[in-house]
Protein backbone atom coordinates (compact mmCIF):
# COMPACT_ATOMS: atom_id res chain seq x y z
CA UNK A 1 0.00 0.00 0.00
CA UNK A 2 1.35 3.03 -0.96
CA UNK A 3 1.36 6.28 0.72
CA UNK A 4 -0.48 7.86 -2.19
CA UNK A 5 -3.47 5.34 -1.94
CA UNK A 6 -3.00 5.80 1.71
CA UNK A 7 -4.12 9.30 1.24
CA UNK A 8 -6.63 8.81 -1.35
CA UNK A 9 -8.07 5.99 0.91
CA UNK A 10 -8.70 8.64 4.26
CA UNK A 11 -10.50 10.74 2.38
CA UNK A 12 -13.23 8.81 1.95
CA UNK A 13 -16.07 8.55 4.27
CA UNK A 14 -14.77 7.44 7.91
CA UNK A 15 -16.71 3.58 7.59
CA UNK A 16 -15.10 2.95 4.46
CA UNK A 17 -11.26 4.55 6.36
CA UNK A 18 -12.04 1.91 8.83
CA UNK A 19 -12.82 -0.81 6.87
CA UNK A 20 -9.40 -0.75 5.57
CA UNK A 21 -7.41 -0.81 8.64
CA UNK A 22 -4.43 -3.11 8.66
CA UNK A 23 -5.32 -5.59 11.72
CA UNK A 24 -2.84 -8.70 10.63
CA UNK A 25 0.83 -8.68 10.65
CA UNK A 26 0.85 -8.85 6.51
CA UNK A 27 -0.56 -6.51 5.82
CA UNK A 28 1.68 -4.11 8.37
CA UNK A 29 4.50 -5.71 6.28
CA UNK A 30 3.70 -4.38 3.04
CA UNK A 31 3.69 -0.69 4.41
CA UNK A 32 6.34 -1.07 7.41
CA UNK A 33 9.67 -2.32 8.17
CA UNK A 34 8.34 -4.96 10.58
CA UNK A 35 9.22 -8.41 12.38
CA UNK A 36 6.56 -10.18 11.05
CA UNK A 37 6.39 -13.44 13.04
CA UNK A 38 6.60 -10.83 16.53
CA UNK A 39 3.99 -8.59 15.21
CA UNK A 40 1.93 -11.25 15.07
CA UNK A 41 2.30 -13.27 17.94
CA UNK A 42 1.65 -10.00 20.25
CA UNK A 43 -1.52 -9.34 17.96
CA UNK A 44 -3.08 -12.42 18.89
CA UNK A 45 -2.92 -11.66 22.22
CA UNK A 46 -3.74 -7.65 22.12
CA UNK A 47 -5.53 -6.94 18.98
CA UNK A 48 -4.22 -5.07 16.32
CA UNK A 49 -5.55 -2.11 14.34
CA UNK A 50 -4.65 1.54 12.46
CA UNK A 51 -6.30 2.43 9.80
CA UNK A 52 -5.30 4.46 6.31
CA UNK A 53 -5.06 8.31 8.24
CA UNK A 54 -2.98 7.06 11.59
CA UNK A 55 -0.94 4.67 9.55
CA UNK A 56 0.20 7.59 7.08
CA UNK A 57 1.18 9.80 9.96
CA UNK A 58 4.55 6.85 10.22
CA UNK A 59 7.38 7.88 8.54
CA UNK A 60 9.83 4.90 9.67
CA UNK A 61 10.25 2.48 12.87
CA UNK A 62 10.48 3.81 16.03
CA UNK A 63 9.00 7.22 15.52
CA UNK A 64 6.38 8.50 17.99
CA UNK A 65 3.43 7.23 15.60
CA UNK A 66 4.68 4.02 14.88
CA UNK A 67 5.69 2.91 18.87
CA UNK A 68 2.04 4.16 19.53
CA UNK A 69 0.40 2.10 16.84
CA UNK A 70 2.52 -0.68 16.01
CA UNK A 71 2.25 -4.26 18.48
CA UNK A 72 5.92 -4.38 20.39
CA UNK A 73 7.31 -7.75 21.72
CA UNK A 74 8.02 -6.52 25.06
CA UNK A 75 3.90 -6.33 25.11
CA UNK A 76 4.01 -9.77 26.25
CA UNK A 77 7.43 -10.82 27.12
CA UNK A 78 7.62 -8.64 29.96
CA UNK A 79 5.15 -9.18 32.58
CA UNK A 80 5.28 -6.25 35.08
CA UNK A 81 2.09 -4.74 35.73
CA UNK A 82 -1.41 -5.22 36.08
CA UNK A 83 -3.91 -6.31 33.56
CA UNK A 84 -6.65 -4.10 35.05
CA UNK A 85 -4.64 -1.34 37.31
CA UNK A 86 -7.39 1.35 38.25
CA UNK A 87 -9.22 -2.29 39.74
CA UNK A 88 -11.99 -1.30 37.64
CA UNK A 89 -13.74 -4.85 37.36
CA UNK A 90 -13.68 -4.50 41.76
CA UNK A 91 -15.76 -1.42 40.99
CA UNK A 92 -18.39 -2.29 38.93
CA UNK A 93 -22.03 -3.21 40.43
CA UNK A 94 -22.77 -4.10 36.69
CA UNK A 95 -20.44 -5.16 34.03
CA UNK A 96 -18.90 -2.11 32.16
CA UNK A 97 -19.12 0.68 34.35
CA UNK A 98 -17.29 1.56 37.02
CA UNK A 99 -18.66 3.79 39.99
CA UNK A 100 -15.76 4.78 41.71
CA UNK A 101 -16.41 8.54 42.53
CA UNK A 102 -19.57 9.37 44.61
CA UNK A 103 -21.42 11.47 42.23
CA UNK A 104 -19.99 10.03 38.43
CA UNK A 105 -19.50 6.95 36.62
CA UNK A 106 -17.89 5.59 33.88
CA UNK A 107 -19.64 3.80 31.04
CA UNK A 108 -18.10 1.78 28.24
CA UNK A 109 -20.68 1.43 25.56
CA UNK A 110 -18.09 0.59 22.72
CA UNK A 111 -15.50 -2.35 22.11
CA UNK A 112 -13.87 -0.83 19.26
CA UNK A 113 -10.93 2.10 18.87
CA UNK A 114 -10.07 3.27 15.63
CA UNK A 115 -6.58 2.71 16.67
CA UNK A 116 -5.87 0.19 18.85
CA UNK A 117 -2.71 2.15 21.06
CA UNK A 118 -0.17 -0.19 22.71
CA UNK A 119 -0.38 1.69 25.95
CA UNK A 120 -3.72 1.10 26.84
CA UNK A 121 -5.42 0.82 29.94
CA UNK A 122 -7.76 -1.65 28.87
CA UNK A 123 -5.69 -3.82 26.93
CA UNK A 124 -7.17 -6.68 28.75
CA UNK A 125 -10.89 -5.99 27.08
CA UNK A 126 -10.82 -3.58 23.88
CA UNK A 127 -10.92 -4.82 20.52
CA UNK A 128 -13.37 -8.25 22.05
CA UNK A 129 -16.93 -8.14 21.07
CA UNK A 130 -17.54 -9.57 24.91
CA UNK A 131 -16.36 -5.89 25.87
CA UNK A 132 -19.62 -4.51 25.62
CA UNK A 133 -23.12 -5.76 24.78
CA UNK A 134 -26.65 -4.75 24.35
CA UNK A 135 -27.30 -6.49 28.15
CA UNK A 136 -24.39 -4.45 29.88
CA UNK A 137 -25.59 -1.50 27.82
CA UNK A 138 -28.86 -1.80 29.44
CA UNK A 139 -28.09 -3.06 32.74
CA UNK A 140 -25.44 0.43 32.87
CA UNK A 141 -28.47 2.69 31.99
CA UNK A 142 -30.70 0.99 34.61
CA UNK A 143 -27.99 1.32 36.97
CA UNK A 144 -27.45 4.66 36.56
CA UNK A 145 -31.07 5.60 36.69
CA UNK A 146 -31.52 4.06 40.20
CA UNK A 147 -28.89 5.88 41.56
CA UNK A 148 -29.51 9.36 42.15
CA UNK A 149 -26.43 10.42 43.25
CA UNK A 150 -24.99 9.90 39.89
CA UNK A 151 -25.13 13.36 38.46
CA UNK A 152 -22.05 13.24 36.01
CA UNK A 153 -21.58 10.11 33.18
CA UNK A 154 -18.13 9.74 31.26
CA UNK A 155 -19.09 7.32 27.88
CA UNK A 156 -15.41 5.22 26.95
CA UNK A 157 -14.83 2.23 26.02
CA UNK A 158 -13.53 2.00 23.67
CA UNK A 159 -13.87 4.57 21.54
CA UNK A 160 -18.00 5.47 21.65
CA UNK A 161 -17.43 7.96 18.92
CA UNK A 162 -16.96 4.09 17.12
CA UNK A 163 -20.29 3.94 17.38
CA UNK A 164 -22.90 5.16 14.60
CA UNK A 165 -24.99 8.30 14.92
CA UNK A 166 -27.85 6.54 15.20
CA UNK A 167 -27.01 3.97 18.07
CA UNK A 168 -25.38 6.44 19.96
CA UNK A 169 -28.16 9.42 19.98
CA UNK A 170 -29.91 6.64 21.86
CA UNK A 171 -27.81 5.93 24.77
CA UNK A 172 -27.68 9.55 24.80
CA UNK A 173 -31.24 10.31 24.76
CA UNK A 174 -31.60 7.54 27.30
CA UNK A 175 -28.95 9.36 29.29
CA UNK A 176 -30.18 12.66 29.22
CA UNK A 177 -33.91 11.50 29.98
CA UNK A 178 -33.30 10.54 33.37
CA UNK A 179 -33.32 14.00 35.89
CA UNK A 180 -30.68 13.68 38.26
CA UNK A 181 -27.79 13.23 35.49
CA UNK A 182 -26.71 16.94 34.43
CA UNK A 183 -23.57 16.43 32.65
CA UNK A 184 -22.47 13.82 29.54
CA UNK A 185 -19.33 14.00 28.70
CA UNK A 186 -17.70 11.44 26.09
CA UNK A 187 -13.98 10.39 25.98
CA UNK A 188 -12.57 10.02 22.77
CA UNK A 189 -9.40 9.52 20.55
CA UNK A 190 -11.10 9.60 17.15
CA UNK A 191 -10.00 13.77 16.92
CA UNK A 192 -6.71 12.36 16.56
CA UNK A 193 -6.96 8.86 15.18
CA UNK A 194 -9.64 8.69 13.02
CA UNK A 195 -10.89 12.91 12.51
CA UNK A 196 -12.96 11.64 9.67
CA UNK A 197 -15.48 10.51 12.00
CA UNK A 198 -16.33 14.13 13.30
CA UNK A 199 -18.68 14.75 10.48
CA UNK A 200 -21.14 17.80 10.23
CA UNK A 201 -23.94 15.03 10.85
CA UNK A 202 -22.13 13.68 14.24
CA UNK A 203 -21.54 17.19 15.40
CA UNK A 204 -25.38 18.55 14.86
CA UNK A 205 -26.42 15.51 16.69
CA UNK A 206 -24.48 15.88 19.50
CA UNK A 207 -25.18 19.69 19.82
CA UNK A 208 -28.64 18.70 20.86
CA UNK A 209 -27.65 17.15 24.54
CA UNK A 210 -26.18 19.88 25.99
CA UNK A 211 -24.16 20.35 28.41
CA UNK A 212 -21.45 17.19 26.65
CA UNK A 213 -18.09 17.66 27.13
CA UNK A 214 -15.42 16.19 25.15
CA UNK A 215 -11.95 14.79 26.30
CA UNK A 216 -10.22 13.64 23.64
CA UNK A 217 -6.27 12.70 23.25
CA UNK A 218 -3.16 13.88 21.96
CA UNK A 219 0.12 12.55 22.51
CA UNK A 220 2.55 14.51 19.93
CA UNK A 221 2.06 17.81 18.28
CA UNK A 222 2.69 16.62 14.63
CA UNK A 223 -0.70 14.18 15.28
CA UNK A 224 -2.29 17.68 15.26
CA UNK A 225 -2.69 17.67 11.48
CA UNK A 226 -5.01 19.88 9.14
CA UNK A 227 -7.59 16.80 9.63
CA UNK A 228 -7.72 17.23 13.33
CA UNK A 229 -7.71 20.57 13.34
CA UNK A 230 -11.19 20.55 11.34
CA UNK A 231 -12.25 17.56 13.27
CA UNK A 232 -11.97 19.88 16.98
CA UNK A 233 -13.14 23.45 14.79
CA UNK A 234 -16.28 21.52 14.44
CA UNK A 235 -16.88 20.09 18.12
CA UNK A 236 -16.08 23.84 18.96
CA UNK A 237 -18.38 25.41 16.90
CA UNK A 238 -20.98 23.24 17.81
CA UNK A 239 -20.42 24.79 21.65
CA UNK A 240 -18.85 21.35 22.89
CA UNK A 241 -16.10 22.26 25.14
CA UNK A 242 -12.74 20.03 24.27
CA UNK A 243 -9.94 18.92 26.70
CA UNK A 244 -6.99 17.09 26.32
CA UNK A 245 -6.21 14.28 28.36
CA UNK A 246 -2.35 13.22 27.28
CA UNK A 247 -0.25 10.15 28.63
CA UNK A 248 3.61 10.72 29.43
CA UNK A 249 4.82 8.19 27.16
CA UNK A 250 8.78 7.27 27.36
CA UNK A 251 9.85 7.86 23.39
CA UNK A 252 7.07 9.43 22.66
CA UNK A 253 6.62 12.80 24.34
CA UNK A 254 8.76 12.23 27.37
CA UNK A 255 10.60 16.21 26.21
CA UNK A 256 10.20 19.47 27.08
CA UNK A 257 10.03 20.64 24.01
CA UNK A 258 7.52 18.21 22.57
CA UNK A 259 5.32 18.82 25.45
CA UNK A 260 5.79 22.49 24.38
CA UNK A 261 4.81 22.31 21.30
CA UNK A 262 1.83 20.06 22.33
CA UNK A 263 0.17 22.06 24.08
CA UNK A 264 0.97 24.91 22.00
CA UNK A 265 -0.87 23.55 19.33
CA UNK A 266 -3.90 21.69 21.38
CA UNK A 267 -4.66 26.17 22.55
CA UNK A 268 -4.41 26.86 18.70
CA UNK A 269 -7.15 24.56 17.68
CA UNK A 270 -9.15 25.55 20.97
CA UNK A 271 -8.48 22.13 23.28
CA UNK A 272 -7.73 22.87 26.53
CA UNK A 273 -4.98 20.89 28.11
CA UNK A 274 -6.56 18.85 30.61
CA UNK A 275 -4.62 16.21 32.27
CA UNK A 276 -0.89 14.61 31.76
CA UNK A 277 -1.22 11.06 32.83
CA UNK A 278 1.22 9.32 34.26
CA UNK A 279 1.36 5.87 32.61
CA UNK A 280 -0.93 3.30 34.19
CA UNK A 281 1.31 0.42 35.01
CA UNK A 282 -0.90 -1.88 32.82
CA UNK A 283 0.79 -5.22 31.86
CA UNK A 284 2.59 -5.26 28.61
CA UNK A 285 3.33 -1.07 28.26
CA UNK A 286 6.34 -0.89 30.94
CA UNK A 287 8.74 0.07 27.57
CA UNK A 288 6.22 3.55 27.71
CA UNK A 289 6.83 3.93 31.50
CA UNK A 290 8.54 7.02 32.89
CA UNK A 291 10.18 8.22 35.68
CA UNK A 292 8.03 10.27 37.95
CA UNK A 293 10.22 13.01 38.14
CA UNK A 294 10.65 13.65 33.83
CA UNK A 295 7.04 14.36 34.45
CA UNK A 296 7.79 16.74 37.45
CA UNK A 297 10.48 18.56 35.42
CA UNK A 298 8.05 18.75 32.36
CA UNK A 299 5.25 20.53 34.51
CA UNK A 300 7.65 22.65 36.05
CA UNK A 301 8.74 24.29 33.26
CA UNK A 302 5.36 24.39 31.39
CA UNK A 303 4.37 26.07 34.73
CA UNK A 304 7.52 28.62 35.02
CA UNK A 305 7.58 29.35 31.34
CA UNK A 306 4.03 29.47 29.94
CA UNK A 307 0.39 30.72 31.38
CA UNK A 308 -2.05 28.48 32.87
CA UNK A 309 -3.90 28.11 29.82
CA UNK A 310 -0.84 25.99 28.48
CA UNK A 311 -0.29 23.68 31.72
CA UNK A 312 -2.29 20.44 32.21
CA UNK A 313 -2.90 18.99 35.75
CA UNK A 314 0.24 16.06 36.41
CA UNK A 315 -2.03 13.14 37.71
CA UNK A 316 -1.50 9.53 38.94
CA UNK A 317 -4.33 7.51 38.68
CA UNK A 318 -3.58 5.45 42.03
CA UNK A 319 -3.50 1.96 41.16
CA UNK A 320 -6.14 -0.66 43.00
CA UNK A 321 -9.07 2.23 42.41
CA UNK A 322 -6.97 4.70 44.53
CA UNK A 323 -8.28 7.82 42.35
CA UNK A 324 -6.20 10.44 40.65
CA UNK A 325 -3.77 12.29 42.52
CA UNK A 326 -2.61 15.86 41.41
CA UNK A 327 1.53 16.16 41.42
Amino acid sequence: MSRALLKQIYRQPWEEILEQSVTNARELSLVLDVNEAEVQEVASHYPMRINPYYLNLIRQKGDPFYSQAVPCIQEISDRRGYEDPLGEESLSPVPGLTHKYPDRVLFLVSCRCAMYCRFCNRKRKVGRASMVTRVSIREGISYIRKTPRVRDVLLSGGDPLLLSDRKLFEILSELKSIPHVEIIRIGTRVPCTLPQRITPELVNMLRGFHPLYINTHFNHPDEITAEASLACERLSDAGIPVGCQTVLLKGVNDDTDVMVSLMRKLLSIRVRPYYLFQADLVRGTSHFWTPVKRGLQIITYLRTNFSGLCVPHYAIDLPGGGGKVVL
